[in-house]
């Protein structure tokens, strides 16, 4: 973050930030902010998708937005200036003269000065030049330290922002104002999420904090929201053969992982095929369980509990190859990965510690994940550090596949269609629900002997439910 000083007037440059871990660059994907707008810390101004996921970004400090550097679709580089604020109006004149501005961010150099906006009015002038700024530490991480060589020069006085809760006009509402008195109390993300929702929040009850509207509250009072579009595609021209769409954010993330896991970790698939009857009966009976009440039972939440299981009966395969140290690191916790397909493209959060969650917490972590993933709203944090995943791929009508390692990871577990189809069961062809695993693993981790056992107890523990009693 830059800060300069011209003419009465104090601009500050906010940059695009990392935030992920080591993350280069992120693309923004919508403005909640035009130029003329008053912005306070802690206000979200954009979103934008890095290489893991859509995240909000919050801006550090008070004033009127003078300029907004890019456009929506572009990709920006971290640590590139993306808004300018004039930041006079909301500090007033102590803010400015001090040595340095009040989160200690250094004076810029006149070489990086932001031009002065015209002022509106006139004011009394103030002393011709004050001393520069002394070197101050930059609070920002990556946005570096650097002397002011910057001369104050003669400022207009400007009205100070009136804070959001001060008196006065309401902002409009679906485009009708209200008074004042009337306004309700909401944080800016939920009123950004109440216009796009098209819901009034002076008709919405408040049930947080000293009568606080929530996201929930939002939520309740509209239809659940339809997930985010996909990226559009470049319209073809008339009689076109061919159409070319960039390669960003998520989907580039994605490509570049699952080919450097593809040449990095020698794959071994293995496939079982079942009679998963008793379980699909078992879902049925948990569903109408007063411990699941307001939870998804689904198959796969057994799947997971069963994977979960053949982890803890053969805890080698739960295990990282580090190639510079070249050592085996085994890891006595589960953090179970659950691929998402969204419209941004394919993300696998995971679920942490799940070994020690109990089946309806199990069942809620689940159902959060994949909420959270359809909305695009998976922080980068949930990204990080999974050991094994499962993909289901029975969803889309699929038997099975040959799933591709996560990197870093030792095993992915496919889940296939369940059908009906003719099995012997007790010496007699009956019809019953018949499914596909398909198990891959790292083969440096895991041999042949233990990806077998693991594929078979989760196939046995499928097929006789019980054993999530005797084998725990």
């Amino acid at each position: 973050m830059t800060t300069v000083t011209a003419q009465g007037q104090r601009f500050r440059e906010f940059r695009m930030p990392d935030v992920g871990e080591g993350l280069t660059e992120a693309e923004i994907l919508k403005w909640y902010v035009a130029v003329g707008d008053t912005v306070h810390d802690g206000m979200v101004i954009c979103e934008v998708e890095t290489a893991k996921a859509a995240v909000e970004l919050p801006i550090p400090y008070d004033g009127v937005v003078s300029e907004i550097r890019f456009g929506e679709g572009t990709t920006v580089d971290v640590g590139t200036p993306i808004i300018v604020v004039d930041a006079s109006g909301a500090e007033g004149a102590e803010g400015a003269e001090g040595p340095g501005d009040a989160a200690g961010t250094p004076q810029a150099p006149a070489s990086e000065a932001v031009p002065a906006q015209p002022a509106p009015a006139a004011a009394e002038p103030a002393p011709a030049a004050e001393p520069a700024a002394a070197k101050r530490e930059a609070v920002l991480v990556g946005y570096g330290v650097a002397p002011s060589s910057t001369t104050r020069r003669p400022r207009k006085q400007q009205p100070p922002a009136a804070p959001e809760t001060a008196p006065g006009p309401a902002a409009p509402v679906n485009g009708h104002p209200a008074p004042a008195a009337e306004r309700p109390l909401a944080k800016p993300p939920v009123r950004k999420l109440a216009k796009e929702l098209g819901i009034d929040l002076a008709t919405v009850v408040p049930t947080g904090p000293n009568g606080v509207v929530t996201r929930e509250d939002i939520r309740a009072a509209a239809a659940p929201p339809a997930p985010l579009p996909s990226a559009p595609l470049t319209a073809p021209a008339a009689g076109a053969r061919e159409t070319r769409t960039p390669i960003k954010g998520v989907r580039k993330a994605t490509a570049q992982a699952m080919v450097s896991s593809a040449f990095t970790a020698p794959h071994v698939t293995e496939f079982v095929t079942f009679d998963i009857t008793r379980t699909m009966k078992l879902v049925q009976q948990l569903k109408e369980d007063r411990a699941f009440e307001g939870l998804k039972v689904s198959p796969l939440l057994l799947v997971a509990r069963a994977l979960l299981v053949a982890i803890r009966r053969n805890p080698a395969v739960n295990a990282t190859w580090d190639e510079q140290a070249q050592e085996i690191v085994q890891k006595s916790y589960v953090n179970l990965g659950i691929a998402a397909a969204t419209p941004r493209g394919l993300i696998v959060p995971n679920i942490k510690d799940a070994q020690d969650r109990t089946l309806p917490e199990l069942a809620a972590a689940l159902g959060e994940l994949v909420a959270t993933a359809r909305e695009g709203k998976t922080a980068p944090a949930d990204m990080q550090g999974g050991t094994v995943t499962i993909t289901n791929v029975g969803v889309f009508g699929v038997d099975t596949g040959t799933p591709i390692l996560n990197p870093g990871e030792s095993a992915i577990l496919a889940f296939g269609a369940v059908k009906l189809q003719p099995w012997v069961h007790k010496g007699k062809v009956k019809p019953r629900h018949v499914t596909t695993l398909a198990l891959s693993f790292d083969h440096r981790l895991v041999d042949g002997e233990l990806g077998s056992k693991v594929l078979a107890d989760v196939a046995a523990v499928l097929e006789q439910p019980k054993r999530l009693i005797t084998w725990a």
